[in-house]
């Protein structure tokens, strides 16, 4: 699915974070499977993640990612009138998180609902939270996308326990002057379902080994697709909204392995002349966001 925005512009005016305190770094997973700093930098380009303390769970870490989002926008949460909140770790199936949080912020008259999509989670509130207020059905709107995805990793597996993290992430959407949002392009891949799954934590039965709760994941099949699909994404937006690569001024992909950026940047084609960057922020001792979390 893939469109472009229509009627009043619509655009992000406040943005906010969280992460928990906790740093796991690569050598402290050394300790717990068989890998190390050098390994899991040269393959993914991640240096350490934050792990949520026992004791939080996904609003938790969403609320203040909320409160900030809200504080920079300058709006109350009484002023919302629908909050969507994109995640795999709830803190249960219902009460929705969205509810919980909505309660919280004091938006009593606020839609709230989760959404489930995986790592393009956000991505899919993102475009609902659009579509609903350019429709004339909200008007002030609250995304939040976050994960408590160290609960659902099997801590033996190596090859995905680098890669995860817990955090959160928030924005406010509201009618802007200016040009907001240009288009949207969306898709998901159900066969491909296999090589990146979560069995074991639905109506499903699984009476195979392999239904344990724990995120199962080929990487390889996983590599492959991401590799492809970020480039020809990127390539469809751009051209259904009559843009090129070289009216981009910032490249924000959802992905945690570096060798799939590096990939897609020079597919892309992106170049980093004066006040332009291709970084991935991964490689940076300083860049302590969660590996695994939406948002960034």
């Amino acid at each position: 699915m893939i469109g472009k925005a229509q009627g009043a512009p619509i655009s992000i005016t406040g943005v906010g974070a969280y992460v928990p305190d906790r740093v796991l770094t690569n050598d402290e997973l050394s300790t717990l499977v068989d890998t190390s700093d050098e390994w899991i930098m040269e393959r993914t380009g991640i240096r350490e993640r934050r792990i949520a303390a026992p004791e939080q769970a996904l609003t938790d870490l969403a609320l203040p990612a909320a409160q900030a989002a809200l504080a920079q926008a300058g709006v109350e949460g009484k002023d919302l009138d629908l909050l969507l909140c994109a995640t795999v770790t709830p803190d249960m199936m219902f009460p929705t998180s969205s509810a919980l949080l909505a309660d919280t912020l004091g938006a009593r008259d606020a839609a709230a609902y989760d959404l489930l999509a995986g790592c393009t989670g956000f991505m899919y509130a993102l475009a609902q939270a659009y579509g609903m207020m350019a429709a004339g059905l909200a008007e002030r709107a609250l995304v939040v996308g976050g994960d408590v995805l160290s609960r659902i990793l099997d801590w033996s597996d190596r090859s995905t326990l680098v890669l995860f993290g817990d955090g959160a992430g928030a924005v406010v959407l509201e009618k802007v002057e200016k040009p907001g949002f240009l288009g949207f392009e969306l898709g998901a891949d159900g066969a491909g379902g296999i090589h990146l799954s979560l069995p074991g934590s639905g109506s499903r039965s699984m009476e195979e080994a392999t239904g344990n709760g724990y995120v199962h994941m080929n990487g390889r099949e996983v590599f492959k697709f991401a590799t492809r699909v970020l480039v020809s994404s990127a390539e469809a937006v751009l051209e259904r909204c009559g843009a090129a690569v070289a009216d981009v001024d910032v490249y924000i992909p959802h992905q945690a392995n570096v060798r799939i950026l590096d990939y897609a940047v020079q597919k892309l084609g992106i170049h980093s002349p004066p006040g332009k960057r291709a970084d991935s922020g991964l490689r940076r001792p300083e860049a302590r966001h969660p590996a695994g979390a939406h948002d960034r």
